[in-house]
């Protein structure tokens, strides 16, 4: 603990234990929008490969790809990756290779994540691996495991896959018991890696990182280049402040929000956002994010229930919609929702713009304009689209989600950023260059702070930007 205080005070930060929190991360220091507060590469981490789909177990990459001749199980983009990853894998590979092919179906990412968080600590034991004061075992046994808060099913499951595991290392040694809840340790701490806009990669676990405390109204955000995470501050965060990052999806409503922290992570948030709970101003929010609309499409009101439980009156026209007719429309929507899946993954986007379309009409007879649940099928018709290259309706579709993104998140949030720069580039590409400019701008804008200015990714948006003021420029002097 002395040798990770020292690391991080070097950095601007303290662990302290705050009330009814534990372990926290503090600033000693200030930090300024933008400013990186803390990096860490990750303890262990694997890609989401599943068995329709598989990426390097290095770089995450989908290109190129060999699987592993020993093992049948990892796969890497080329000699690079396979090199910097062999002192583990070589270890991994033994164990797996050792697997009937039944078994080895059996190793999820989740499994292969245990054995080689063992695997490491082996190495690093051995001194094969280094040790420092933010990459060691030890910070690993300090993490939280909720072991006692989880249900007897759950417990159950932990043992079965920590059986797994200990077949697989082959260690008689390793108390079955420590494996099981070093599964709940995972899964109250590990953080989903994602790529520059923020799609899933994979898992890895950073034990300072998850020292880090939840709110639902974060000062910094996580983000990650390739496996390093990178927390940012989104506003001036002064000395002896808490760090804090949102550990869910936001977007929803309070109820929404502490019952998935609840089920996941095991606690109630009592964040500024959460305090509210049950007042008005909350009950309002969330029954415009998830309730009704009214039945006059030219109000704006927010439905709650009726007294007598028979309809949702409009707070503020005050007429009233029928429950039955509400409950009709909302059973018509499950049963589209149920399914998309099928018609997503079944390789043709036309049938699936149909049917999203069909849950879009219903949508809006039912739902609030600032219905989260409309907004993601607004996401979705704009991912689709882009897929069939219908780029104006695209673009229709992501104009419509920007006033809600605006009213969901918060102004520094990476995903706001991302979605004006997916308005950016599809204006830019219909000729919309003055558009697309004022777009891109609020893009950077925001995901400078988020992401910082020297990745790949960020340098490709600057280049877009200035590549749309060039031309706009060069249009009006034409035109002079």
């Amino acid at each position: 603990m002395e040798q990770l205080q020292a690391s991080l005070q070097a950095r601007g930060l303290s662990v302290s234990n705050l009330p009814d929190k534990g372990r926290s991360l503090v600033t000693t220091k200030d930090f300024y929008p933008g400013e990186v507060i803390i990096s860490q590469e990750p303890y262990v981490f694997v890609p989401n490969n599943s068995l329709t789909e598989s990426s390097c177990d290095g770089c995450f990459s989908k290109s190129n790809l060999k699987k592993c001749s020993a093992c049948q199980v990892v796969w890497y983009c080329g000699s690079t990756c396979q090199k910097l990853e062999w002192k583990l894998h070589r270890l991994e590979c033994q164990a797996l290779a050792k697997l009937d092919k039944e078994r080895r179906k059996s190793v999820t990412p989740t499994i292969r994540m245990m054995v080689k968080l063992y695997l490491r600590r082996k190495l690093q034991s051995e001194r094969v691996i280094p040790v420092t004061a933010i990459d060691n075992y030890n910070l690993v046994e300090q993490l939280v495991s909720h072991m006692l808060d989880i249900d007897e099913k759950q417990l159950v499951l932990y043992a079965q896959m920590a059986n797994l595991v200990n077949l697989i290392l082959g260690c008689p040694d390793i108390d079955i018991k420590e494996i099981a809840e070093n599964f709940s340790k995972i899964a109250c701490n590990a953080h989903t890696i994602c790529d520059s806009e923020l799609r899933p990669l994979g898992t890895g676990l950073y034990p300072v990182i998850s020292i880090i405390n939840h709110s639902c109204l974060p000062n910094s955000v996580l983000v990650f280049e390739g496996r390093l995470a990178v927390v940012r501050a989104v506003q001036h965060i002064p000395k002896d402040a808490e760090i804090l990052i949102s550990y869910i999806e936001t977007a929803t409503s309070t109820i929404t929000r502490q019952k998935t922290l609840k089920e996941q992570y095991l606690f109630t948030c009592t964040c500024p956002c959460c305090i509210k709970v049950g007042q008005h101003d909350d009950i309002q929010e969330s029954a415009i994010l998830e309730g009704y609309r009214c039945r006059d499409n030219r109000c704006s009101g927010f439905l709650l229930r009726e007294s007598d439980d028979k309809g949702f009156v409009c707070q503020q026209c005050g007429l009233t919609r029928n429950k039955e007719e509400i409950r009709k429309k909302s059973r018509d929507i499950k049963a589209l929702l149920d399914k998309a899946p099928k018609s997503t993954s079944s390789g043709n986007p036309q049938d699936a713009m149909i049917l999203y379309k069909n849950i879009e009409k219903l949508q809006k007879e039912v739902c609030h304009p600032f219905s989260i649940s409309l907004m993601r099928t607004w996401e979705k018709l704009h991912e689709i689209l882009v897929q069939l290259e219908e780029w104006k309706e695209a673009l229709t579709f992501c104009r419509l989600t920007i006033p809600v993104y605006e009213r969901v998140y918060p102004g520094f949030h990476p995903l706001l950023g991302l979605q004006y720069y997916s308005c950016g580039k599809l204006e830019w590409l219909l000729g919309e260059t003055d558009d697309a400019i004022k777009s891109l701008t609020k893009a950077v804008d925001i995901l400078r702070i988020t992401h910082g200015t020297n990745t790949p990714f960020m340098k490709e948006l600057l280049m877009k930007l200035e590549e749309a003021r060039a031309e706009a420029s060069y249009t009006l002097s034409c035109k002079e």
